[in-house]
């Protein structure tokens, strides 16, 4: 049961936007530009260190529904599913550029503590070929998540059970995005 009075039934932050449209505005367009908006990393990329990031965070909502959309954006197939959960469980592992890899190092240590990023982190993503956007993207999707993270579970809103039920959430952000229009007065079909 959530701690203030957030419909029942509208999942993780999308019961937190209804709650207060004013602020999931700003907070939906910051997703868009860093999940979807022009980049040279994939937004299947992008996803990957949103959910990377958030599965540190132990934030059911977030890491399930994007890794779902990370997946969608891949194909959706089952492999794609199996890819993100991978990921999370390893990245230095992880089927994914050596580029990759150190971004997601620097997601780890901003989702740590922005203070944990060093020069040496820095170097090995620049000596992977990572661009000052891709470098400053991963820090700011990682701190976006840790905000989205902690906005969605100190309110304890309510997240489904079952995983399976996050896939159809993955699809609609990876193929609709994050701002859509929604009639007014009504912020829950905007999700």
């Amino acid at each position: 049961m959530a701690h203030i009075d957030i419909q029942d039934g509208i999942p993780g932050i999308v019961g937190a936007f209804a709650f207060r449209p004013e602020t999931a505005k700003p907070m939906r367009e910051l997703a868009e530009i860093l999940l979807r908006g022009p980049s040279t990393l994939t937004s299947a990329e992008r996803e990957a260190i949103a959910a990377f990031v958030s599965f540190r965070n132990d934030c059911r909502f977030c890491q399930l529904s994007h890794s779902a959309a990370a997946a969608e954006h891949r194909g959706g197939t089952d492999a794609d599913y199996a890819w993100i959960e991978a990921l999370k469980a390893s990245p230095g592992t992880a089927n994914v550029s050596p580029k990759m890899k150190a971004l997601l190092n620097i997601a780890a240590k901003v989702q740590e503590g922005g203070k944990r990023v060093t020069q040496e982190e820095i170097a090995a993503a620049r000596g992977q070929g990572a661009t000052d956007l891709e470098i400053h993207d991963t820090v700011l999707i990682a701190a976006a998540f840790c905000m989205y993270n902690r906005y969605v579970d100190g309110l304890a809103t309510w997240q489904p059970e079952d995983p399976a039920g996050y896939r159809p959430m993955g699809k609609r952000m990876a193929h609709e995005g994050y701002v859509r229009n929604a009639p007014e007065g009504n912020t829950v079909a905007a999700r």
